[in-house]
């Protein structure tokens, strides 16, 4: 299904964050390992995918999963979460990599023909903007309530309901 969007060499990007709170609105979870299957099959060979993901040095489980991600090809990129203190006195965690993700996008647009985007986030609208004024393409995967209305706007949609059952986790 994605193969017939993708030219030439492909980069994807993946908003981890993202992903998991889609997984929450699907009722069922990407396997990481399947969707790495699933974008080489569909994109004809070598691609470079990157994973954007905040860290916690404390939460053993957490850092199984990022050490799994690289054990299936995926390029890690993250940063430790920040424990946050609010009004009330109570503590909650913040885990944002979109610039980052942003950035590498655009810096590395020389390198590749086709970017896929694994997020819905509106922050990548001006991203894919300059993508795509460097004459690249863009596909964005994510779900309906999960995907903003400028990312619709800007590049091809592919719904992850779509390819779930070449990604579901069993």
């Amino acid at each position: 299904m994605l193969h017939q969007f993708i030219k030439g060499r492909v980069y994807v990007f993946i908003d981890a964050e993202n992903v998991f709170y889609s997984q929450r609105t699907l009722g069922w979870k990407v396997s990481y390992q399947k969707l790495m299957g699933y974008l080489k099959k569909e994109c004809g060979g070598e691609i470079k995918c990157f994973i954007y993901s905040g860290r916690d040095e404390h939460n053993t489980k957490q850092l199984k999963f990022l050490d799994m991600l690289e054990i299936n090809g995926y390029i890690v990129r993250t940063k430790v979460i920040k424990k946050i203190k609010n009004h009330k006195g109570s503590y909650h965690w913040k885990n944002n990599l979109d610039i980052e993700l942003a950035f590498e996008m655009d810096d590395t647009k020389d390198k590749y023909d086709t970017a896929v985007l694994i997020s819905g986030d509106s922050d990548f609208a001006t991203p894919i903007d300059r993508i795509k004024k460097a004459g690249k393409r863009i596909i964005v995967i994510s779900t309906r309530g999960h995907i903003s209305k400028e990312l619709l706007e800007r590049a091809k949609f592919l719904d992850l309901r779509k390819i779930k059952p070449e990604i579901r986790q069993k």
